[in-house]
C-alpha cells in the first residue's frame, strides 16, 4: 500500500512533521513513528493504512508505485536507477503495482 520511504518524503514535500501527520490521519503519533521506522511496505491494521494515505492525498500529495503512470501535472518525487546503475529495492504494493502483476504492461496490453 505505502512504504516508510513514501511516508517520509510525502511529509516532506508537505513540510509537516509526524505529529501533523498523525493528526491529520486521526491517529496516534506513535503509529506514525512506527509506519516509518518499518523497512520496505508498511504493514498493519488496514483501516489505519488508509487513513494515512487518506490524509496524505488530501494534503496534496500523489503517491505513485512502482510502474505506476502519475496522473497528476504537479511536481513530485520519484525513484529511478540507483547511482550503481541498478533498480532500487523492489518493495511490491497491492494498490500501485496491480498492472504489473496482472501481465499489463502499463498502457492496457
Amino acid at each position: 500500500m505505502i512504504t516508510s520511504q513514501q511516508m517520509r518524503a510525502a511529509r516532506a514535500l508537505l513540510g509537516i512533521d509526524q505529529r501533523q501527520l498523525a493528526a491529520l490521519a486521526t491517529v496516534s503519533l506513535p503509529t506514525i513513528q512506527r509506519m516509518e521506522a518499518s523497512d520496505g511496505q508498511v504493514r498493519g491494521v488496514v483501516e489505519t493504512l488508509v487513513k494515512v494515505i487518506r490524509a496524505l492525498e488530501d494534503a496534496g500529495v500523489e503517491l505513485i508505485g512502482e510502474n505506476a503512470p502519475s496522473s497528476g501535472a504537479g511536481r513530485g518525487v520519484r525513484l529511478k536507477e540507483s547511482l550503481a546503475g541498478r533498480s532500487p529495492k523492489r518493495v511490491m504494493s497491492m494498490l500501485f503495482d496491480q498492472a504489473e502483476s496482472s501481465g499489463e504492461d502499463g498502457n492496457g496490453h
